[in-house]
């Protein structure tokens, strides 16, 4: 499976993880909705179980995706500052029309 992610993301999930609040937590995607042919994806801070694949991004951010969910293959996790702060995540490659939350 695979997962893209920006630079900004990057920054603000390596701060979440770096925090004592957050100690032994990963990254997580997961399928908060599904619409026939597309999701709506979410993203959490959690620990590996036993049906997830820890995928490795070109950030150093290892993320945790649901080996069962075909959906979750290929997700990008994109970061914003504008026009408000929040992340966005779509998977280019399931054609899904990314809207915001």
């Amino acid at each position: 499976m695979k997962v893209k992610i920006n630079r900004n993301a990057a920054k603000v999930l390596n701060q979440l993880l770096s925090s004592e609040e957050y100690e032994g937590k990963m990254v997580r995607v997961f399928v908060s909705e599904k619409h026939g042919d597309h999701a709506h994806y979410d993203l959490t801070l959690d620990t590996p179980t036993e049906h997830d694949e820890i995928v490795k991004t070109d950030k150093e951010i290892d993320v945790l995706l649901d080996s069962r969910e075909d959906l979750l293959d290929g997700v990008w996790i994109q970061y914003f500052f504008v026009p408000r702060e929040e992340f966005v995540i779509t998977n280019p490659s399931k054609g899904s029309h990314g809207h915001h939350h």
